[in-house]
């Protein structure tokens, strides 16, 4: 083999082959730097829930449903793997109709002729006769359509049968938040869904993954409002309100129906919500919920379930969003699909989630038009479609959010690890230990120019390169010209309010000795007092920063892997090898080599050089007491809140 055939299979350090063409100045420029010591776990996928949009799409022609299904899962459409059931509830027989189209997705349960409303104690879990195991064929179409594409479903229920809710309606209780799921029907409620869920198992040939009996359970969205008639008038669709102590009966009752399955939980509308579900938990509940899933309507304080998730050692899903980001029905501003793309990054980014799940990538046109839910219209669903069509001719419509998401979903893959970035409008994804892409989002009305520094992968083959694929107004997904890395950089200009996912090709890591776990010494100054933490008398306290005090310089080793966003690390001291702890409550020190959980910490971080530390026995984060900003204040340990005084900016010294 000669040298040169030799320089193009190995990696070689930081060398710089061929040189980039200087762009000409741009109103703006940003450097773009991923960091391969910060690793997520394998991300599962992208996903969609089925819900409304199969229930109002799968008994239509032909031609229309399956160009639906190849525009959602597809591989030139969103190419999705993670698909969500709607396990539906459903109403008495003599209820009127008044769910939102698609919403009245159907329940797997025969009633006894003439049964009403009031007739509430009439199923029996198991019974065949009582069972109808041929319900939601619409539903049912698209699982038939998508399962050769899909690599993991889900089960979920937005809210029980009639039967065994409180008001007797699946929109809500009378009161918004008066608990809906009957208390003595929690056990016939997690028979049903696991009948549901080996039934279509049976029938489909899939199996499912999960199961989640919850959705957005601790609000106050779900009421039933009854008409003068006796009838409602609202809610228009299924929900139902469970309080986090109903919760915590409701998830060991599932998981103990499907003991073969993960039960996920809470759903929850925001991590705000979830938080104060999981606070509200018996110990039971944690145990038995095996992932957690949370949505993010609300987008304050993401870190706090990704750290929640950390410190019970359970996996996180971002189960369900959607929106408009544009208060007008619009297919061509670039608004909606920038709204979109910085929704995912910031998802990405902040809550660490290792699938991120759409509500519904299909919405009703008809509801989204002038004067459906709003006056001006609305962008909901990454394409639209009249959910009252019968013909083949039915139009199809698809805005910039479909254009956009598909930067991330054809990119990042199933088995990539997103890693840190330093840049809040960027997402970088590793296959195996080679950069496989970024994804940027330029919202701005200029122009940019982006230079992604390579140097922390340390390994750059000859021939590196850097290609953009862009989407604007000017199209979808259009593919540059490659771009030389040298020096470990590559500049690229980017369109204005654009979303560019760039391929790289040739850039490896090599970050052995770099990153906490280097074994060099690193200092941590609080976010909030500007003060370090000190190891003093047995315990943590803060003092003014000076990195020449022993005492405030720690040496990190990994415990449990390699650059892994999960991974345990043993904190020690430098000025006296005494290792960071926790004892009855409080924060400690033990005796040097101490390797217990109590002992251990996993670290996070949103790239921007500050961490949070989560210790592995508790689950609570190192915390200034009382958020002083006093020098010598205590640290002690609390729930995560996302506070300032919950992160340290570390420094290696």
């Amino acid at each position: 083999m000669n040298l040169r055939r030799l320089l193009t299979v190995l990696c070689v350090p930081l060398v710089a082959t061929g040189v980039a063409a200087a762009p000409a100045s741009a109103a703006t420029a940003v450097t773009v730097r991923p960091d391969p010591t910060y690793r997520q776990q394998p991300f599962e996928g992208w996903g969609s829930s089925l819900a409304w949009m199969a229930e109002a799409t799968g008994g239509y022609p032909d031609s229309v449903r399956n160009r639906l299904a190849d525009l959602v899962f597809g591989p030139s459409g969103l190419n999705l793997n993670i698909a969500r059931f709607n396990v539906g509830g459903g109403n008495a027989p003599d209820v009127p109709d008044y769910l939102r189209p698609g919403g009245a997705v159907p329940g797997w349960w025969k009633a006894p002729a003439g049964t009403t409303r009031a007739d509430k104690d009439w199923w029996t879990p198991g019974d065949p006769a009582e069972f109808d195991k041929s319900a939601d064929p619409n539903q049912r179409w698209w699982v038939d359509k998508i399962k050769s594409r899909v690599t993991k479903w889900e089960a979920f229920s937005n809210s029980p049968p009639y039967f065994q809710t409180v008001s007797g309606y699946v929109s809500g209780g009378f009161t918004a938040t008066d608990e809906q799921l009957r208390p003595d029907k929690i056990g016939d409620f997690t028979a049903y869904l696991a009948q549901v869920v080996r039934t279509l198992e049976r029938a489909h040939g899939i199996k499912f993954s999960s199961v989640d009996p919850l959705n957005e359970p601790n609000t106050n969205y779900w009421k039933t409002t009854l008409g003068a008639d006796g009838n409602p008038t609202g809610g228009r669709q299924e929900g139902a309100h469970i309080g986090p102590a109903v919760q915590s009966r409701l998830i060991p009752a599932m998981a103990a129906a499907l003991p073969a399955k993960v039960v996920s939980a809470p759903d929850e509308t925001n991590p705000d919500i979830f938080a104060a579900d999981w606070a509200g938990w018996s110990a039971e509940a944690r145990a038995a919920a095996g992932r957690l899933n949370v949505h993010t309507y609300g987008t304050g304080n993401r870190p706090i379930p990704r750290d929640l998730a950390k410190g019970a050692s359970k996996s996180l899903w971002m189960s369900e969003v959607g929106g408009s980001w544009l208060d007008r029905q619009d297919f061509t501003s670039m608004d909606p699909g920038l709204g979109l793309a910085g929704q995912i990054t910031d998802d990405l980014r902040l809550l660490e989630p290792s699938a991120w799940v759409s509500w519904q990538p299909i919405e009703d046109y008809d509801n989204m038009k002038p004067g459906g839910e709003s006056a001006a219209g609305m962008n909901w669903g990454e394409i639209q479609v009249p959910f009252d069509c019968t013909t083949s001719d039915c139009p199809i419509r698809t805005n910039t959010k479909f254009d956009t998401m598909r930067n991330f979903t054809h990119y990042i893959r199933p088995g990539d690890r997103l890693i840190a970035s330093d840049d809040t409008a960027s997402t970088a994804a590793m296959r195996g230990d080679d950069l496989s892409s970024v994804v940027h989002v330029n919202s701005g009305n200029a122009e940019q120019d982006v230079t992604l520094d390579l140097s922390g992968f340390g390994c750059v083959r000859p021939g590196a390169s850097v290609t953009p694929v862009v989407t604007d107004v000017a199209g979808a997904l259009r593919r540059g010209k490659p771009v030389r890395v040298t020096s470990a950089k590559a500049t690229l200009r980017v369109p204005a309010r654009s979303v560019t996912t760039f391929l790289v090709d040739g850039v490896r890591s090599t970050a052995a000795g770099t990153g906490l776990g280097s074994g060099k010494p690193f200092t941590f100054t609080g976010v909030q007092g500007g003060k370090s933490l000190s190891a003093e008398n047995g315990g943590l306290v803060q003092r003014t920063t000076d990195a020449s005090v022993p005492a405030q310089r720690w040496t990190l080793t990994d415990r449990t892997g390699r650059y892994g966003n999960r991974d345990r690390f043993s904190i020690a001291s430098a000025a006296t090898g005494e290792v960071l702890s926790t004892s009855g409550g409080a924060v400690t020190l033990a005796p040097r080599g101490t390797t217990d959980a109590a002992s251990q910490w996993t670290l996070s971080t949103t790239g921007d050089g500050t961490w949070t530390f989560v210790n592995a026995a508790s689950g609570q984060l190192l915390d200034v007491t009382g958020e002083s900003r006093d020098d010598g204040a205590r640290i002690g340990l609390y729930r995560p809140t996302n506070g300032p005084n919950q992160r340290w900016q570390a420094e290696a010294r």
